[in-house]
């Protein structure tokens, strides 16, 4: 049924979506958690990036939600979507992500940041340093090597990337096999820090294969699938996890470079995970909550001005296009767009961040409507999405939240 696209009064009332950002779940965008404990208590500052892409930061960003330790949180740039603040410079000058400030002494690297954690709070239930832990971090070490030298290099031949698939393989089978020691889905007998330093990148494993070279990790191996379940079971691992649409095209740039290899089963992938449907990619299994639609709206609502701003189609038609889709979004109808914004709708379809905007299912929410209404109007596709760098997510291009 086709309909008139609500206004953005009548849209304002059809959420009341709020979340709790100091002491309620997980998200990614709080600047101060304090657990229900005092302000007075912050010993630690958090110092990560503001898109919730740095791999480093979300490992030390788990930890403290896990330990439930009090800490602000600043944001900063990373190099690959704009300009490294100065102050920031002045406080680290390499740059690098995360940093950690603990009773005033300045940290990084995010294995030592969690060490000096541990000194000051206990550890996560085993210590980094913990003999069961040790050889859990070198298997992490080698996955991470198998599979940059499979995804991060470009192969002169279909027998090269044979090759790289299976030493991957080789080292996915030892992961199975440690994962197989507890009757549990963690590495030990509890999730602890074990899994910690495994979540960043095979969540990012998970994504970038699964586009870039056919291959489904969650689906394929029963253990890694188990362990990933068992994360999403935890509302501290859902409030920082990412979707396969905002991992495949954050991690070029940081990784520098992503190669697909043009298997069939990757082109079909891509296809999906670029244009949808978006529900059922192997990205996510813990139901969807009811809540998912009013939050999308919510955010949508939150920063509308700046997601005008910024398209590239004229202020005025674009308003009207992303009602319709907001209108399709909340209540199943059909609004047909002005001629002409199917490429803005589709931009923003292709700039939704995961969890930096909003959570997962949420995302997969507003682009199927994002889609379902340029749709209707066109096929164009919008400016693509750059690998050298992110320029396009800066985040001087919106107001702070």
């Amino acid at each position: 049924m086709t309909t008139q696209c609500l206004n953005w009064q009548d849209l304002e009332s059809l959420t009341d979506f709020t979340i709790d950002r100091v002491n309620g779940p997980t998200n990614a965008q709080s600047k101060l958690r304090l657990f229900g404990q005092a302000e007075a208590d912050v010993r630690v500052t958090l110092y990560r990036d503001n898109h919730a892409w740095c791999p480093y930061c979300q490992k030390v960003w788990l930890w403290l939600e896990e330990k439930r330790i009090p800490y602000r949180i600043e944001k900063i740039t990373m190099f690959c979507y704009g300009q490294k603040e100065a102050w920031y410079k002045r406080k680290v000058p390499s740059g690098m992500l995360p940093a950690l400030e603990l009773d005033g002494q300045l940290i990084t690297e995010s294995d030592d940041i969690l060490l000096a954690l541990e000194q000051a709070f206990g550890p996560l239930e085993w210590s980094l340093r913990d003999p069961q832990v040790m050889p859990l971090r070198k298997l992490e070490r080698l996955l991470f090597r198998a599979w940059c030298s499979w995804l991060c290099y470009p192969a002169r031949s279909q027998r090269e990337d044979d090759y790289h698939r299976e030493q991957f393989l080789r080292v996915v089978e030892d992961v199975e096999a440690a994962l197989s020691q507890t009757p549990g889905p963690f590495f030990l007998d509890t999730f602890s820090a074990a899994d910690i330093i495994f979540v960043p990148y095979v969540e990012r494993m998970n994504a970038s294969l699964y586009y870039y070279k056919g291959y489904s990790l969650r689906e394929v191996n029963p253990r890694l699938s188990d362990w990933f379940d068992g994360l999403e079971s935890r509302l501290t691992y859902r409030g920082t996890q990412s979707d396969f649409h905002t991992h495949v095209h954050d991690l070029p740039p940081q990784m520098g470079g992503c190669y697909e290899n043009g298997t069939p089963e990757a082109r079909r992938n891509q296809q999906q995970v670029d244009q949808g449907p978006w529900l059922g990619l192997p990205d996510v299994r813990y139901p969807e909550p009811e809540t998912s639609r009013a939050e999308a709206l919510q955010r949508v609502l939150q920063h509308r001005v700046n997601i005008i701003r910024v398209n590239p189609v004229r202020d005025q038609p674009l308003d009207e296009a992303l009602r319709c889709a907001l209108t399709h979004l909340m209540t199943g109808e059909t609004c047909p767009p002005p001629k002409g914004t199917d490429v803005g709708l589709r931009y923003l379809r292709d700039r939704i961040n995961v969890p930096r905007d909003m959570s997962i299912y949420a995302a997969k929410r507003l682009r199927a409507s994002l889609e379902h209404t340029a749709a209707l109007v066109g096929d164009q596709q919008g400016p693509a999405i750059p690998v050298r760098h992110r320029r396009d997510q800066n985040p001087v291009e919106f107001a702070p939240v």
